[in-house]
């Protein structure tokens, strides 16, 4: 009789273990396969997380996180932050309208939109006016 009790006794604590130990995982995938955003549909009111982040970022904000890599250094011909040498010429061709849309649009090595995947055209503007502050 004391055999059978023991076996029911450790049959019981396996079944409980193995019931946790699914739970564990549940979780784990659950927060493994969550989804990394949300989306905005235009028109409705945005609450809670999807409300955004505070507002636009500025010039410098931009320019550090996205643009630094290339203006800051020049690569492949990229105008270098605040040096008017590489800015005026630009300027006086285009205009700032004109090098706000080459940012939008991309030109030569650089994709639209820089390497700022998640940047309004405000922003990239602001960025803009930063790399040209002074000149």
């Amino acid at each position: 009789m004391k055999l059978k009790t023991w076996l029911c006794v450790v049959a019981t604590a396996l079944t409980v273990l193995s019931v946790n130990a699914q739970e564990d995982k549940n979780k784990e995938l659950i927060e493994r396969i969550k989804p990394e955003g949300q989306v905005h549909v235009a028109g409705q009111s945005a609450s809670g997380d999807a409300a955004g982040g505070g507002g636009p970022r500025s010039g410098e904000d931009i320019y550090n996180s996205a643009c630094v890599a290339c203006h800051g250094a020049g690569v492949l011909g990229a105008p270098k932050l605040q040096v008017a040498a590489d800015w005026q010429p630009r300027l006086d061709e285009r205009g700032l309208d004109g090098i706000w849309e080459n940012a939008i649009n991309g030109i030569n090595a650089m994709p639209p939109m820089g390497t700022c995947g998640n940047c309004s055209e405000d922003e990239i503007k602001s960025a803009i006016e930063y790399m040209i502050e002074g000149i």
